[in-house]
Formats: C-alpha cells, sequence, structure tokens
C-alpha cells in the first residue's frame, strides 16, 4: 500500500511538472528578417514552442531597437511566463530588462549578447562569436599561405555583438600575417541588397576588383549578394576573389557547390530548444542555468559535399 502511495505521489508530481510547462506564454521579440538564417531561427523557435505545447507571442522588430523595447513592456504587460531575446543592438537594454525582472519574468538572449548586467537576464544561448571570426580568418590564412592578400569585409549591423566580436575574431587571427591585410570594410546591414551594394563600391575602388584578394563577410547573405557583383564585374567569385563568410545557410552552400564560394562557419539556427530545455528547469525547481549557452562553430569549405548540406537544410525555413 504505501508502495502504490509513493508510486501515485510520483506520479502525480511528474504530472504536475509536465502541466506546469504546458501552456506556458513565452513572448519572442525576434530583430526581423534580414536574412536566410534569421527566418530559419523563427520557424525552429515556432516548431520548438509547438512541440512543447507553448504558446509563442511572436513580434518583428524590423530591425529597430525600439519596436524591440515596445515589445518587450508589452510582452511584461499581457504577463508571459518567458521572454526570448534576439538583441538587434547590444547596447540600451537595462531599463526594459529591469522591468521584466521585476515582474519575475525570466529573459533570454538568443545568438547575441547585450552590454547589461547579466542578471538582468536569465541565460544567453549563442555562438562564441569571436572564435567563428577566428575560424573563418585561420581558414583564410592557412588557405592564401605567404601571398599577398588584399582583404575588403562586409560587416554586419554597426553596433551589433555579431559585428563586433566576428571582426574582432578575424582581425585576431591574422594579426601577425603581414601578408594578409584588410583593406576595405564597411557595413552592408547583414543584408543580401547591401552586401551586394557595398561590394560594388569596393570593387570599383579596387581596381575593378583585380586587387581584391578576398572577402570576408560577416554573415552569408551578405556574401550571396557580393557574389553576384563579383560576377557582374566580369570577375569569378571563388577563384579570382575568394569568399569566405559566416551563417552556413542553404544559399551558401549552392554558391559553394556552384565554385562561388570557398567557406562558410555555421551558426546553428536552433537557439530555441537549450533556450527551452534552461526554461523548463528554472520553472520546475529554479534551477540556474549557466550564464552563457556556447553552440558549435564548424567550418565547412567546398570538399565538405556543399550541395548534400543544401538538400539538408533548404526545408528548415531559410
Amino acid at each position: 500500500m504505501t508502495k502504490t502511495l509513493m508510486s501515485t505521489v510520483a506520479a502525480l508530481a511528474i504530472s504536475a511538472t509536465a502541466a506546469m510547462a504546458e501552456g506556458e506564454t513565452v513572448g519572442f521579440a525576434q530583430i526581423g528578417s534580414e536574412s536566410g538564417w534569421r527566418a530559419a531561427e523563427t520557424t525552429l523557435t515556432r516548431q520548438q514552442a509547438e512541440d512543447r505545447g507553448y504558446q509563442l507571442q511572436f513580434s518583428d522588430a524590423q530591425q529597430k531597437q525600439e519596436n524591440q523595447i515596445a515589445a518587450i513592456r508589452s510582452f511584461v504587460a499581457q504577463g508571459v511566463d518567458a521572454i526570448l531575446l534576439a538583441p538587434v543592438v547590444a547596447t540600451g537594454w537595462d531599463s526594459v530588462l529591469e522591468e521584466a525582472k521585476e515582474a519575475e519574468i525570466p529573459v533570454v538572449l538568443l545568438d547575441r549578447q547585450v552590454d547589461s548586467s547579466d542578471d538582468l537576464y536569465l541565460t544567453a544561448v549563442g555562438s562564441n562569436l569571436v572564435h567563428e571570426g577566428e575560424v573563418a580568418g585561420q581558414w583564410l590564412a592557412e588557405t592564401v599561405g605567404d601571398k599577398e592578400c588584399r582583404i575588403v569585409e562586409l560587416q554586419g549591423t554597426t553596433g551589433s555583438s555579431p559585428a563586433i566580436d566576428r571582426k574582432t575574431g578575424f582581425e585576431n587571427a591574422i594579426k601577425g600575417h603581414d601578408n594578409l591585410e584588410i583593406v576595405r570594410s564597411q557595413t552592408g546591414d547583414f543584408t543580401r541588397a547591401q552586401g551586394k551594394e557595398v561590394m560594388e563600391s569596393f570593387l570599383q575602388a579596387e581596381n575593378g576588383g583585380k586587387d581584391i584578394c578576398a572577402l570576408y563577410a560577416h554573415n552569408d547573405d551578405m556574401a550571396v549578394g557580393a557574389i553576384q557583383a563579383i560576377k557582374e564585374a566580369g570577375l569569378k567569385p571563388g577563384t579570382d576573389i575568394l569568399v569566405v563568410s559566416i551563417d552556413a545557410v542553404p544559399d551558401l552552400f549552392q554558391a559553394m557547390a556552384a565554385g562561388e564560394a570557398n567557406a562558410t562557419v555555421e551558426l546553428t539556427p536552433n537557439m530555441a530548444g537549450p533556450a527551452f530545455d534552461a526554461l523548463e528547469a528554472y520553472w520546475k525547481d529554479g534551477t540556474m542555468p549557466e550564464k552563457f549557452i556556447q553552440t558549435e562553430s564548424k567550418l565547412y569549405t567546398q570538399s565538405d559535399d556543399p550541395q548534400g548540406e543544401y538538400d539538408r537544410r533548404k526545408d528548415l525555413g531559410y
């Protein structure tokens, strides 16, 4: 009888925990849809929420911080159970994060960091952005060897943590290689259209592109736009100008399969899985996660079956 009673109590406890997680409402303040990677992150977050039985309140900030701040305040007013935030820039979050904390709503950062005290959010899920840049820079240094290499750089959104850290990491990796030099660097705002436009100006300024050895782009979408500009200038991307970027989106794998891009560093779009795991443990018994949950940064080159990688990723919402 006692054993049966204990089993019943245990079953009820498990059932109560499951019920607590089921039906939770989570607000998601997304940056926007500036890239294929961002679209995939949104798709996978929606799928993860649905699979776990959560109600997801979604807000597209259209790459404006003021829209994200308004969305978070709306989530707080609604009394959501948690907030996911992919911050468009690193600074200016203290006040609204304080408001969420006072309302006892845990905030999880996705794929980007903020310059706020870490007691204002539960955890951050993301890649080591500096390491991503280092992987890209190390690949380029090893590929060109002792050859003189003039590099042009397409930076991400000014002030965003990926733009800051991916630049820092790349510069760290090429430091000490006197034959490698970044000769031009400008933001392309993480978009294909801007990547193409800025690359056109780089090509015009560098002898029609003949003085450019390599392009380093802070994301694949800018690289795809730049590849189009290189082709329109009568040069062969991937051959005349080496192309290395970050994210590992399907269209970049297509470019690699065609020989028009050389390497990409993966940033997984499934940030929501680890985020929800951390929230579930916190909701269950107050377990505090590590302040940073790091994902892998894998390098892919033309020798890594780019067509196969494209086929595996094409239906993920990119």
